[in-house]
């Protein structure tokens, strides 16, 4: 499976504590990765620096379903359920 055009979800619901070009800290849940471009796409999606976690999620039609809606509020439950 692919990444759905303009969907951007696993880099707005999950958290990633890891450092993030530009957020050296990581991002919490719910909070647009800075490094999305206008077209809700990853700006360092093939730079090393990018979060191990970021490659490691990998898009799958439980977790995307068939609209970004799904992925959101599949993504932030799946957060929600892994916090600690």
């Amino acid at each position: 499976m692919h990444c759905r055009p303009d969907c951007a979800a696993c880099c707005i619901a999950p958290s990633i504590s890891s450092p993030i070009p530009g957020m050296p800290l990581g991002k919490p849940a719910g909070v647009r990765c800075i490094q999305l471009d206008h077209l809700e796409r990853c700006r360092i999606f093939d730079d090393p620096r990018r979060p191990a976690v970021c490659a490691s999620l990998q898009p799958s039609a439980e977790m995307c379903g068939n609209e970004r809606k799904h992925a959101l509020r599949y993504l932030t439950r799946l957060e929600a359920l892994t916090a600690s």
